[in-house]
């Protein structure tokens, strides 16, 4: 993984409380949109795909319980190819 889970934690835990809404923000190409949304619990969701129509943006508002949650979409989602995290 390129990126160091527990200092991630530690941000989410500082910036937000648990049980909480968090906004999840993906860049993905197209054909990987269900990916995404099959690894996000149920919420508020919004689409905008990029002029080319190669890529959507995803943001999903969502209520989780804990840290380790948040942590959960992002680590399944960092093996999704060509997604990007915002």
């Amino acid at each position: 993984m390129s990126w160091d889970v527990e200092s991630f934690r530690e941000k989410v835990e500082l910036q937000h409380n648990f049980p909480g809404y968090y906004t999840f923000k993906f860049i993905v190409p197209v054909d990987k949109k269900s990916e995404i949304l099959d690894l996000i619990p149920p919420g508020e969701v919004s689409f905008k795909e990029s002029s080319g129509k190669n890529y959507i943006s995803i943001t999903a508002k969502t209520k989780l319980e804990t840290s380790q949650a948040v942590l959960d979409v992002y680590i399944a989602a960092n093996q999704v190819e060509g997604c990007f995290a915002l």
